[in-house]
């Protein structure tokens, strides 16, 4: 009997530490799980564009819509000859759909417009080779000293960059490479131990131009990571 009763003691002792290790641990876990970071990794990168369209419009006024298309097809060689003298390939040139004006339509008193039509047309450069476009972004005034009438501006040059997609694993990596440090600096700082990652979230990737050099493209991605601290 003796012995059953400290056996059954020893059981009940044992029970006891157990439930005491279980209440500790569930403590220690709850205060524990509250016990995080949030940190934020940014990374950047200056890229240059490695495609542009560039519109050119240009306009004829008249009042015989017969020879205004006349006119508008030499005007139309005439520019691209000058596009192709330039370096341009022929085949990445391209014309698009004429809009034309009537001005009758537009002005309903006695006094009317010198030329009844006005038709404007826009031939598109599409190229790789941007740097050729940013050397003769100026020439159109040329053009204009020909007594081509345009519609175009600089700013009217979409710079495009397409290698978005090989450049997202590695800056996705070096953010959270960033936003750890950042996390293992406040750790230290709070004599703690960086545990695992709770939570992880990518932001969106942001392509801007540069203000003065639209073709510099500003490409930021910014990664937001909770982590555990021990």
């Amino acid at each position: 009997m003796k012995e059953k009763s400290l056996i059954s003691a020893l059981l009940l002792a044992l029970g006891i530490a157990l439930a005491g290790f279980c209440i500790y641990e569930g403590i220690h876990q709850i205060a524990v799980k509250d016990r995080t970071v949030t940190v934020k990794g940014l990374s950047t990168r200056d890229v240059r564009a490695d495609y542009v369209v560039w519109p050119i419009r240009f306009a004829i006024s008249g009042n015989d819509l017969r020879d205004l298309y006349e006119q508008s097809n030499i005007l139309e060689k005439r520019v691209r000859k000058f596009f192709t003298d330039k370096g341009f390939n022929a085949e990445e040139i391209s014309i698009g759909i004429a809009n034309i004006t009537d001005h009758n339509n537009e002005y309903y008193s006695e006094r009317r417009p010198a030329y009844r039509y006005t038709m404007e047309n826009t031939l598109i450069i599409s190229t790789k080779d941007v740097e050729r476009v940013i050397a003769n972004r100026g020439c159109l005034s040329e053009l204009m000293s020909e007594g081509v009438i345009l519609n175009s501006y600089q700013w009217d040059m979409d710079y495009q960059y397409n290698g978005l997609s090989d450049l997202k694993p590695e800056m996705i990596e070096e953010a959270t490479k960033n936003a750890r440090a950042v996390a293992q600096k406040f750790a230290d700082d709070s004599q703690s131990s960086l545990g695992s990652i709770r939570h992880a979230y990518q932001g969106q990737f942001t392509i801007e131009d540069d203000s003065n050099q639209p073709w510099i493209k500003h490409i930021r991605v910014v990664t937001t990571v909770d982590y555990n601290l021990k």
